[in-house]
């Protein structure tokens, strides 16, 4: 059987500056009905800084590198009626992602603001950039909710790793969870995967390296597939609604981040709420100007990034 909606109300996204073609919007190229998701509630925000990084991986899914604009800077103040709106929604978690988190002048304080209201959960290449905002970061603490740090540690090998994100990253990354971890942050790992690895075997490696440098061998992993740069198609099969038959009920279908979350970037038309955080590269996963209207849009799954969440339920959200 197919999938059919529970939520008989919801209506496609409209973007007026980019009207869709209605058949590829929920069709595939072979001309089968898309699969898609309907929203259960906002239960994670994330909060989008801007794709400006001190690095400039050639992998970034953000594409993003120093001065980069194509997803200008977040403020505070544009941040706090979207704050509201989801703290009144009931949301559980506020998530931030770049770019680099820390190469955004006001980010500490938009931390410092968030975590007076939720919980929070930081990605971060865990380098200098971080280390030279210590003194901002450590007040953090004593507010009412905790902040979760995700490093991103490509490889348990350093000349691989700085490869890709320059000359001596990886141990800039080290001394950074080290110093996190002994403040009292929560701390995890962004890792890379390779095709047929042993996960166990890797993240054992990871341990290694870990207790050599004075960290605990306990931190949790989450794993990534190459999910490409913006505006990239890899060639992924397409989602139909035959294929969502694998997850026929609401808690099947649960990874899929766009269920649960939703994602705030900055545009020249304002802060825009976009479906999740892998397809901000597509201007017809905007769903709108608030929370409330974009819980009331059906998502089709038709980004080349969806396919990655249908196969290995790769989510961006913190480890349990």
């Amino acid at each position: 059987m197919t999938v059919v909606s529970t939520r008989p109300s919801k209506i496609p996204a409209v973007n007026l500056l980019s009207p869709r073609h209605q058949d590829s919007w929920t069709h595939t190229r072979g001309g089968d009905p898309r699969g898609f998701i309907d929203a259960d509630a906002l239960k994670e925000l994330w909060i989008h800084t801007g794709t400006a990084c001190n690095l400039a991986c050639p992998f970034c899914l953000e594409g993003s590198k120093p001065g980069d604009t194509r997803i200008p800077a977040m403020t505070l103040d544009l941040l706090k009626p979207f704050f509201q709106e989801a703290v009144d929604m009931g949301v559980q978690q506020f998530s931030f992602t770049g770019g680099e988190p820390f190469v955004i002048r006001e980010f500490v304080s938009i931390l410092d603001y968030a975590s007076q209201h939720r919980p929070c959960f930081v990605l971060t290449n865990g380098t200098r950039v971080v280390m030279q905002r210590k003194h901002q970061i450590l007040p953090l603490l004593d507010n009412p909710h905790p902040i979760h740090f995700r490093v991103s540690l490509d490889y348990p090998d350093a000349v691989r790793h700085d490869a890709g994100r320059g000359e001596g990253s990886f141990a800039e990354s080290l001394d950074c969870i080290r110093w996190m971890h002994e403040s009292g942050f929560k701390v995890s790992i962004a890792r890379q995967t390779d095709p047929g690895e042993d996960p166990q075997s890797v993240e054992e490696q990871f341990r290694v390296i870990f207790r050599a440098h004075g960290i605990p061998d306990s931190l949790l992993f989450t794993s990534f597939p190459d999910l490409g740069t913006p505006g990239s198609e890899d060639g992924s099969p397409e989602v139909t609604e035959n294929c969502m038959e694998k997850y026929p009920t609401r808690d099947s279908r649960a990874h899929f981040m766009c269920t649960y979350t939703r994602m705030l970037i900055n545009t020249d038309r304002g802060v825009r709420v976009y479906a999740c955080t892998l397809v901000d590269d597509d201007p017809d996963y905007d769903l709108g100007a608030t929370l409330r209207e974009s819980m009331d849009t059906r998502i089709m799954l038709r980004h080349p990034r969806c396919f990655s969440c249908y196969r290995f339920g790769a989510s961006c959200s913190a480890p349990g």
